[in-house]
C-alpha cells in the first residue's frame, strides 16, 4: 500500500525558513519521481518543484527559483523541499506525490498523494 506522510510545516516570519519532509513507503522510491505540490486557500493546487528518479534532475516553479531546493535520500527513503527567504504567497498546504515516468506539470499524473503539511507564513 503506498503512502506518503509529510511533515515539517508550521508558521514563520516572512524571510524564514521551513524544511519540510516526505516519508513514503510501499514502493521502491528510487523507482520514481517525487514532486511537492502546494495548495493556497481558494486556490487551485499547483506544482512547485520535482526531482526526478533516474539523473536526480530537479525542477522548480518560477515563483520558488532560488529560494526552495527540493532533495531525495533514497536510502532514508526520504524527499525534502527545503524552503528559505518565504513569503506570504508561500501559504498553502503543501503535498508530495509519486510520479512514474519523469517529472510532469500535469497533476493528473502523480499516482498518489500525502495528506498535506499546512505552511504559514506572516507579513
Amino acid at each position: 500500500q503506498v503512502q506518503l506522510v509529510e511533515s515539517g510545516g508550521g508558521f514563520v516570519q516572512a524571510g524564514g525558513s521551513l524544511r519540510l519532509s516526505c516519508t513514503p513507503s510501499g514502493f521502491a522510491l528510487d523507482s520514481y519521481s517525487m514532486g511537492w505540490w502546494r495548495q493556497a486557500p481558494g486556490k487551485e493546487r499547483e506544482g512547485i518543484s520535482c526531482i526526478n528518479n533516474v539523473n536526480g534532475g530537479t525542477y522548480y516553479r518560477d515563483s520558488v527559483k532560488g529560494r526552495f531546493t527540493i532533495s531525495r535520500d533514497n536510502p532514508k527513503r526520504m524527499v525534502y523541499l527545503q524552503m528559505d527567504s518565504l513569503k506570504p504567497e508561500d501559504t498553502g498546504i503543501y503535498y508530495c506525490a509519486v510520479v512514474a515516468r519523469g517529472c510532469n506539470e500535469r497533476m493528473s499524473v502523480y499516482g498518489s498523494w500525502g495528506q498535506g503539511t499546512q505552511v504559514t507564513v506572516s507579513s
